[in-house]
C-alpha cells in the first residue's frame, strides 16, 4: 500500500470530529439545547417565543415589543439578504431596543441582495444580540405550543465553557412578563417631530414637508413605519414620552392621539398610560392605538388583558373585520391579548383572530376611537390593513368637516 493510500484508508477509519458547542439555550424547566453560537457573546434572560414570518428578520429583531423575548425562527434559512440600516424599525438604534436573543435552524448563509451593507452575523454582534443556530427549531416550536412560551437564558461562548447548573437557576429564578413595565425602558428620552415618508422602490424614504394635520404619537415603544405611514397621509406627526401627561399633550394642539405598541404587561405600563388616556379621551380627538396600545385603550374604556398561552407572533395570522366582513391576513407579534368577555357594553368588538377568536380590535360607541391587536404597519408582513391608517386620518378629516380618503 502506497503512502496516499494509506493516508486515506487511516482518515476513513478515524471518527468524525465533533464540533463543541459554543451555544446554549437553558429554559427555565432545566432543558439545555445545546448549538453553535452566532452574533454577540454573552447571555441573556428572557422569554422564549416564535415567529412564523418567511422574511423581514431585521424588522422583528428591532421591533422594540420584542424587548424581553428570544425569538425562534421557524423558518429554516435566515439571513440570505444580510443587514442594512434601513430595515430597522426601533426608533433610536443606538439604544439597541428589540430581541435579546435570537434562534435559527440553519447557520447563517452569506448575503445576497443589492441593498445588503452586512452580513447578519456581523449586524447581531454590533446589536448585541445572542444567537443560536444548528437547532431542530420544530422541536422547540412544539414544545412552546405544548408548554407555552418558557423563560430561558440563551449564552454565547467560543470556548464552549458553561456554568448550566448556574444558567439553570438563573432562568428559574427570572420572573417573566407578568408584571413588568418595559415602556419605560424603551420610550423616547424627549419630544420629536417625524417627517419621514414610506420606503419607495428605487427612490429610498421621502419627506413630509406640507403636513395638512398634527398628530401626536404617545411612545411605548413605537415602530418607525407606523410613523412613516401616518406621515405619508399627511400627518406632522410629534413623538412623545410615554409618561407625557395629558395635559401637555392637549396643549400642542393634534388633531388626533396615537397610542403605539410596545413591549411588556399593558397592566403594569397602564399604571401611569391608563390615566392620561382617561384623560385624553374626554377631549373627544380621533384616536387610533396598535398592539400595546391598544391593549391600554381597552383598560382605559374598562376592559381587561391577561397573558396568552403562546403569544401570536408572524405575518400570516387571519383576521376578520367586522365592520366590512373582510378577512386580512395580517403581521402579529403580541404575549398579551384583551379579554373579550370583559369588555363594557359601550366597547364594540371589531376584529378577531381566525386562528383562536381572540380579539383583535375594538371601537368606543358614538366616538372617534378604536385600535388593533395586530400590525397594520407591515413591517415586516402584508399590506391587507394599511386601510386602518386612512381610516384613522379620515376620522381626522370628518371632525373638519374635509373630504374623506378612500380606505382601499
Amino acid at each position: 500500500m502506497d503512502q496516499a493510500t494509506e493516508t486515506t484508508a487511516t482518515q476513513a477509519t478515524q471518527p468524525w470530529d465533533d464540533e463543541i458547542a459554543t451555544a446554549v439555550l437553558v429554559l427555565a424547566d432545566g432543558t439545555v439545547i445545546e448549538g453553535k453560537g452566532l452574533g454577540a457573546t454573552g447571555e441573556a434572560v428572557a422569554e422564549v417565543c416564535f415567529n412564523t414570518a418567511l422574511t423581514g428578520y431585521q424588522e422583528i429583531l428591532t421591533d422594540p415589543s420584542y424587548v424581553g423575548q428570544i425569538v425562534t425562527f421557524t423558518f429554516p434559512h435566515i439571513g440570505n439578504i444580510g443587514a442594512n440600516n434601513e430595515d430597522i424599525e426601533d426608533l433610536t438604534p443606538a439604544a439597541r431596543n428589540g430581541a435579546v436573543g435570537a434562534i435559527f435552524k440553519a447557520d447563517i448563509t452569506d448575503p445576497s441582495n443589492y441593498r445588503s451593507a452586512s452580513d447578519l452575523d456581523t449586524w447581531l454582534k454590533k446589536r448585541g444580540v445572542v444567537a443560536l443556530a444548528g437547532i431542530d427549531t420544530r422541536a422547540l416550536t412544539a414544545l412552546i405550543r405544548d408548554k407555552g412560551a418558557p423563560n430561558a437564558v440563551i449564552a454565547h461562548d467560543p470556548s464552549g465553557k458553561f456554568d448550566i447548573p448556574a444558567l439553570q437557576a438563573k432562568a428559574k429564578a427570572w420572573s417573566g412578563l407578568v408584571g413588568l413595565d418595559l415602556a419605560k425602558d424603551v420610550t423616547s428620552g424627549q419630544s420629536s417631530v417625524w417627517n419621514e415618508t414610506p420606503w419607495a422602490w428605487n427612490e429610498g424614504f421621502g419627506e413630509q414637508t406640507e403636513p395638512t394635520m398634527h398628530v401626536v404619537a404617545i411612545d411605548y415603544g413605537v415602530k418607525r413605519n407606523i410613523l412613516r405611514l401616518l406621515s405619508g397621509l399627511g400627518a406632522k406627526v410629534t413623538v412623545v414620552p410615554a409618561s407625557t401627561a395629558a395635559e401637555d399633550i392637549l396643549a400642542m394642539k393634534p388633531d388626533g392621539i396615537f397610542l403605539s405598541n410596545g413591549p411588556g404587561d399593558p397592566e403594569a405600563t397602564g399604571e401611569y398610560a391608563v390615566p392620561v388616556i382617561q384623560d385624553l379621551l374626554k377631549a373627544d380627538l380621533p384616536t387610533f392605538g396598535i398592539c400595546l396600545g391598544h391593549q391600554m385603550l381597552a383598560l382605559a374604556l374598562g376592559g381587561k388583558t391577561a397573558k396568552m398561552h403562546q403569544g401570536h407572533h408572524g405575518a400570516n395570522h387571519p383576521v376578520k373585520d367586522h365592520t366590512t366582513g373582510k378577512v386580512e391576513i395580517v403581521s402579529m407579534n403580541h404575549g398579551f391579548a384583551v379579554d373579550s368577555q370583559s369588555l363594557p357594553e359601550a366597547v364594540e368588538e371589531t376584529h378577531i383572530s381566525l386562528f383562536d377568536g381572540s380579539n383583535c380590535g375594538i371601537a368606543l360607541k358614538g366616538k372617534p376611537v378604536f385600535s388593533v391587536q395586530h400590525h397594520p404597519e407591515a413591517s415586516p408582513g402584508p399590506q391587507d390593513s394599511h386601510y386602518l391608517f386612512r381610516r384613522f386620518v379620515n376620522l381626522i378629516h370628518e371632525r373638519r368637516g374635509e373630504p374623506l380618503l378612500a380606505e382601499r
